[in-house]
């Protein structure tokens, strides 16, 4: 199948290698824009569009989603199916164009811990398992049907890095799998049943330590 990958962070990273090492062609990578990062304020590629040039891959970097050039610019690339890892909310009219649909990949077991920040707010409730899950991207945030599930234990010894790095590994295995599916006309899908759990993005204000408090 012919893939437009769409991530910006680290942890879309193992899934676009899967990909690009797989029988699948990425005929577009979709990737945030440069931004002044650091102390020194250099601006800086993301993550993905490094290792997008570096596989010779195309990229592509829309300041906003919303407009219109935008959905005309991905038509061009007639693919059959958009894969999202850790990227922005797709607006209705990007979703509509690919013939096999969007997944995306989110690290949680969904419908627990939708939104930006799964894997901070599983440690913060002291989970002892979480997951990955492929879904079908609809127009809410987040609670399209899902294909795949995998369950991890989280170790008494895991943080957000080392539960990251292991999530964003699974999860490379999990969208593969769900590739292979969706060409074979195979993939389940099924509606997000159970307890329904956020996860906000964690902001600076949450992190303030109160150093009055001996806990």
């Amino acid at each position: 199948m012919k893939i437009i990958f769409m991530g910006t962070p680290d942890f879309a990273l193992p899934t676009l290698m899967a990909l690009f090492q797989s029988s699948h062609e990425i005929t577009l990578v979709v990737t945030g824009i440069d931004k002044p990062r650091g102390r020194g304020r250099q601006v800086i590629p993301t993550p993905v569009k490094v290792q997008a040039l570096d596989f010779g891959l195309p990229v592509y970097q829309p300041e906003s989603l919303k407009s219109p050039e935008v959905a005309a610019h991905l038509e061009k690339y007639a693919a059959d199916l958009y894969v999202v890892v850790a990227f922005q909310i797709l607006p209705e009219a990007i979703i509509e164009i690919p013939g096999r649909g969007v997944i995306n990949l989110h690290a949680s077991l969904l419908p627990l811990y939708r939104g930006a920040a799964p894997i901070q707010w599983a440690l913060l409730n002291g989970e002892t398992r979480t997951g990955v899950t492929t879904f079908f991207i609809e127009k809410g945030v987040d609670t399209g049907d899902i294909i795949l599930q995998k369950a991890v234990d989280i170790d008494p010894e895991d943080n957000a890095g080392t539960l990251h790095d292991k999530l964003a590994v699974i999860g490379a295995e999990t969208v593969l799998e769900t590739v292979k599916l969706i060409d074979r006309v195979t993939a389940p899908r099924s509606r997000q049943t159970g307890d329904t759990t956020g996860a906000q993005k964690i902001t600076r204000d949450m992190c303030q330590i109160d150093w009055k408090n001996s806990v």
